[in-house]
């Protein structure tokens, strides 16, 4: 498996699994274009694009640091443009940008509702389809968005059903696009659309600030483990994998991985379950394309 000379476009990769995924690829000596809004050093947020660049250009990668807002048409645009200019095409899409708010009804304003349908499921419905003309032309295109198994037990909606919504239309928007995009009978211009969800939580600034601080992030599994869950499925024939809703662990499991203990923050402590995690015969819906 490779993803040397590949270009890579991954949107919010400027920290945490986005910039991990980016990592990975860089190793093989990928293009990785770096889409974030982060410009400035952030107190709460660690990273910007020119600090992913400089790391994945260390790692053994080309990097191309892009100013991004994912809710922007024309700012999507540039990038893609940029990226295309830069490289010469996109192989893979990336849709990590998240907003996130676990908040009910009524304690939910409706500008934060905004921000998360915007970036979640609109911004990635954006890039997806400013992205998809140039992943028609690559060999081996694949589009991941870094979002959850369809699980409608309702007990994921009703605590914070907003977020719920905004998260669920991402996957729903892979689900459909795998079907769009599956190429003819023996999958030629087939393009891979796919979800990537953690079983646990990963260790990243939205646990550290909004889901249990420092006591929360020794209950996760470092973002090592959905980057090399990533760099699996993104090696797959984009004509036999697509519309999936994989989980990380059992990814890795199915190509042989048997220690997961070298991912997690503080081995030995209980992991903290990641939400959307379907139980042993819950009614989701995974119908392939």
């Amino acid at each position: 498996m490779s993803l040397g000379s590949k270009t890579l476009f991954v949107t919010g990769a400027s920290r945490g699994i986005g910039l991990a995924i980016a990592l990975r690829a860089a190793r093989d000596g990928a293009n990785i274009a770096i889409a974030a809004k982060t410009v400035k050093p952030d107190p709460r947020l660690p990273g910007t694009i020119f600090t992913a660049a400089e790391e994945i250009e260390k790692a053994g990668g080309k990097a191309l640091p892009l100013p991004c807002d994912i809710r922007d048409e024309q700012s999507v645009e540039k990038a893609v443009a940029d990226t295309v200019a830069r490289f010469g095409g996109i192989d893979v899409l990336v849709n990590n940008a998240s907003a996130i708010s676990l908040t009910g009804t009524l304690a939910t304003p409706m500008k934060r509702y905004d921000l998360m349908h915007q970036i979640n499921a609109r911004g990635t419905y954006l890039v997806s389809q400013k992205c998809i003309p140039h992943l028609l032309e690559a060999a081996n295109p694949h589009v991941l968005n870094l979002s959850p198994p369809l699980d409608f037990d309702v007990k994921w909606f009703a605590n914070h059903a907003a977020y719920t919504l905004a998260k669920y239309g991402m996957s729903i928007y892979a689900w459909a696009m795998a079907a769009e995009f599956k190429g003819d009978a023996q999958g030629k211009g087939a393009v891979a659309f796919n979800c990537l969800w953690p079983r646990t939580g990963i260790a990243t600034a939205a646990i550290q600030n909004v889901l249990g601080g420092e006591e929360g992030m020794k209950r996760c599994r470092k973002p090592e483990i959905m980057a090399d869950a990533a760099y699996v499925i993104l090696n797959r024939a984009a004509r036999d994998c697509t519309g999936n809703f994989f989980i990380d662990d059992e990814v890795l499991a199915a190509e042989g991985v048997k220690d997961f203990d070298k991912y997690a923050v503080s081995p030995g402590t209980p992991l903290m379950p990641d939400f959307f995690v379907p139980a042993p015969g819950a009614r989701t819906l995974v119908g392939r394309p």
